[in-house]
């Protein structure tokens, strides 16, 4: 069970470091909460794993710099992405029809 729970931690610590260099690189100001930051740095850095696999460079001997690149990447589309959606579900488009 330990690991399990250890794996859960790590993924959460991982995940919010990757969403916040995310949100560090991306232009603007990104209105999200802290768990929308986190939720993205997880995802990002499934796929940047991914795309390493893709590419081939997913295993490499020493520090893996490109994979960590790749996670990077998505983490800021994935961060300016969930900007843009959250802003327009939290204020709900800010049209409204005058009656």
């Amino acid at each position: 069970m330990l690991g399990g729970l250890w794996g859960i931690i790590t993924t959460i610590v991982v995940g919010l470091i990757l969403g916040v260099i995310g949100r560090m690189l991306a232009s603007g100001d990104q209105k999200i909460p802290m768990w929308l930051t986190i939720v993205v740095g997880i995802i990002a850095a499934f796929i940047g794993n991914w795309l390493a696999g893709v590419f081939g460079v997913r295993d490499t001997a020493g520090i893996d710099w490109i994979r960590h690149a790749f996670q990077v990447g998505a983490a800021v589309v994935g961060v300016i992405a969930a900007a843009a959606i959250y802003a327009k579900v939290k204020g709900g488009g800010g049209h409204r029809a005058v009656t």
